[in-house]
């Protein structure tokens, strides 16, 4: 039985957002939590509430129904921001939040692929379109395995891996993900308190899911759809979402981006953020304690700005 999806970080999540009457955006809605606690923040909150997941998407109408006349719903990837607000009427959010970690529910499922820990098909789709984890491991090239595995996974021994992937599925199929740990593991060797499968599938379901690029799209429209001092939350769960996200506001907080030296500015660069997370925000011991797949949780939020040069 999936074990109930906990939100991370709630509190420190809602009180970022600032709520107040208007529109905010839950692009990576789940089971609906930072939804719920938004919603409850403020009565003149609306909501629309994203996700490429159909089943999230049914847990989350099921556990906002008492908000009902306050809630949109769009079925579709967190890059999809733009038409999702447009078919919700077109108005800029005041607000708008992504978690960007793999819910308990996908975690726990075993028919999804995610975790390792658990027999069941190779497959890794946050929704219900594009290649599995195991049409990708059955065909692309060992260099292109190596390359997801290092830079996805960062992963030091992606070549020896990629190179007995394709070796091993010409004896046969790895479409299970004990196939695909197991071959890990007699690669890597023992890792201690961390599963030597652990980088390879991280580095699968990013591929899978297109989880960097999608999260680029994202960010770029989530700034240019905000009203004016409306703010964006981001939770990030592994280094490569959490320098995505930090190097995004950097740019967007900066302004000028001329080298220094130059007489007068010709980028044009305009500041187009305020950062409120100097650092990221983490999760307090007592909430890792509750909750051990918070441990690696880092939020990040910032603030629109309105035409300052």
């Amino acid at each position: 039985m999936p074990t109930p999806h906990t939100p991370v970080l709630l509190r420190e999540t809602v009180e970022l957002l600032s709520p107040r009457p208007g529109l905010f955006v839950d692009a990576t809605a789940g089971a609906g939590g930072h939804a719920e606690a938004l919603l409850d923040a403020d009565p003149g909150l609306e909501l629309l509430a994203i996700d490429r997941d159909p089943s999230a998407i049914e847990l989350a109408r099921q556990r906002l129904a008492r908000f009902a006349g306050r809630v949109r719903f769009y079925c579709g990837k967190f890059s999809e921001l733009p038409r999702a607000l447009d078919l919700a009427g077109g108005r800029a959010p005041a607000g708008i939040c992504a978690d960007l970690g793999v819910s308990s529910m996908q975690i726990d499922s075993a028919a999804r692929g995610f975790s390792f820990r658990r027999e069941g098909p190779l497959d890794m789709r946050m929704g219900t379109d594009g290649p599995t984890a195991a049409e990708i491991v059955a065909s692309a090239s060992s260099e292109d395995l190596e390359r997801i595995f290092r830079e996805f996974g960062e992963e030091r021994m992606a070549h020896r891996i990629a190179r007995a992937i394709v070796t091993e599925r010409r004896r046969r199929p790895i479409d299970t993900t004990r196939d695909l740990a197991s071959l890990v593991a007699g690669v890597v060797g023992d890792r201690g308190r961390i599963d030597p499968a652990t980088k390879v599938f991280q580095a699968l379901r990013i591929e899978v899911n297109q989880e960097l690029a999608e999260l680029g799209r994202f960010l770029k429209s989530a700034t240019e759809r905000l009203q004016a001092e409306g703010r964006l939350a981001v939770l990030s769960y592994h280094s490569l979402e959490d320098r995505t996200v930090k190097e995004f506001f950097r740019v967007e907080s900066a302004g000028c981006l001329c080298p220094p030296g130059l007489p007068i500015c010709t980028c044009g660069g305009k500041r187009v953020l305020r950062v409120l997370t100097r650092r990221p925000v983490r999760p307090s011991e007592e909430e890792i304690a509750s909750n051990p797949r918070a441990r690696s949780a880092r939020l990040r939020a910032a603030e629109k700005i309105a035409g300052e040069p």
